[in-house]
């Protein structure tokens, strides 16, 4: 994986729900999520860690197809950013420094 590769330290789901308990046990310094996840939609799981209290400043993005990109919904269900597929490795590190930079910066 990209972010394994520039040596960031990653937590994997396998689904929407897990995420949301992986978040809460594991308080990330970024979200990083797919729209198209099975039994929650990235946008579901994004409303649901702006509805909690410890996870509602955290930075979060998600990924999908330009094609058929909502970005709309994105933002409004409370993502900071989006990344277009297929990655392109040099904007996703380009976002994870940025977003983790401007992080450590706010503490």
């Amino acid at each position: 994986m990209i972010l394994e590769e520039d040596k960031y330290d990653i937590v994997v789901a396998t689904d929407g729900e897990e995420g949301i308990r992986v978040a809460r046990a594991e308080r990330p310094d970024l979200v990083l999520l797919d729209v198209m996840m099975p039994r929650m939609s990235g946008f579901d799981v994004l409303r649901a860690l702006r509805a909690d209290d410890d996870l509602r400043d955290t930075p979060s993005s998600w990924s999908r197809p330009a094609a058929k990109c909502r970005c709309h919904e994105g933002y409004e269900s409370g993502c900071n950013e989006y990344i277009t597929k297929p990655i392109d490795r040099a904007e996703l590190l380009m976002k994870v420094r940025s977003y983790l930079q401007t992080a450590t910066a706010a503490l």
